[in-house]
């Protein structure tokens, strides 16, 4: 196989957690490029459906799903959706997450548990189902996004709940990819820095000197600019790859 062949994911079926915009749409749009059938996965139905007839209409497979990851019974249907449309999933991405820029101090029980419930526990429960699915079926490539926040302490703006959520979500990936391994399911995690999102206040100010100015590129990263990152993590390009955590930050966590 010539090398840009193992990046092919031609009937494959991909799943993406959060997709209906952001990283997640860019994931979604990459993942199909690559020929990937793409099941868009959103808190909203007509927002999950329009981003997946504009793949549909790119001429991928693909099909929108309401889904809310902190419940166990939406994962459930999720994956019945996506083998009733495609008959397998074999690659799910975990990108659905939350973030709440607020003082320790202040953080109440409720905010530190929803950021938990969507980032940690979602992700979790999407694994152990998906997880479930391909090893029945010999393999498959789970990728968890996770966050060079998991390594540094933001600033100016405070974030521990999503900070420790992310730390969590990299320990976890390592932990699936070391069991998962002889069932030939890898499983990655994707590390992006400031990226232009909803997100991100990129262009806010307050933060250009600590987000821009300490980033080695002086620049924040562009959604699309994480699509080579996923297809590589999601095709045969990165079979011998389980257990990483893959930055992507335009330099910042050299620091």
């Amino acid at each position: 196989m010539k090398v840009l062949d193992r990046f092919d994911l031609s009937g494959r079926t991909a799943v993406v957690t959060g997709s209906t915009r952001g990283l997640g749409r860019a994931f979604a749009q990459a993942l199909s490029e690559a020929g990937a059938n793409v099941v868009v996965v959103g808190r909203s139905a007509p927002e999950a459906e329009a981003v997946s007839a504009e793949l549909s209409a790119q001429g991928a497979r693909s099909i929108g799903v309401a889904a809310d990851v902190t419940s166990r019974e939406d994962i459930e249907r999720l994956l019945e959706r996506t083998t009733a449309e495609f008959d397998r999933a074999d690659i799910l991405v975990n990108n659905a997450g939350v973030c709440i820029h607020k003082p320790a101090v202040d953080v109440t029980d409720e905010e530190w548990r929803h950021v938990m419930g969507v980032n940690v526990d979602g992700l979790w429960m999407a694994s152990q189902v998906f997880g479930r699915h391909m090893i029945s079926r010999g393999g498959g490539s789970i990728i968890n996004i996770g966050s060079m926040s998991a390594s540094i302490v933001n600033r100016p703006q405070w974030q521990p709940a999503y900070n420790a959520s992310k730390a969590a979500v990299h320990h976890l990936t390592r932990s699936l990819a070391a069991e998962w391994a002889p069932h030939n399911v890898r499983v990655n995690a994707l590390a992006p820095g400031y990226m232009r999102t909803d997100m991100s206040p990129i262009d806010d100010p307050q933060f250009h000197r600590y987000w821009i100015e300490d980033t080695p590129q002086q620049r924040a990263g562009e959604p699309e600019e994480l699509g080579g990152a996923i297809v590589f993590l999601a095709s045969a390009a990165s079979s011998f790859m389980t257990g990483s955590v893959l930055t992507v930050d335009g330099g910042y966590s050299v620091f």
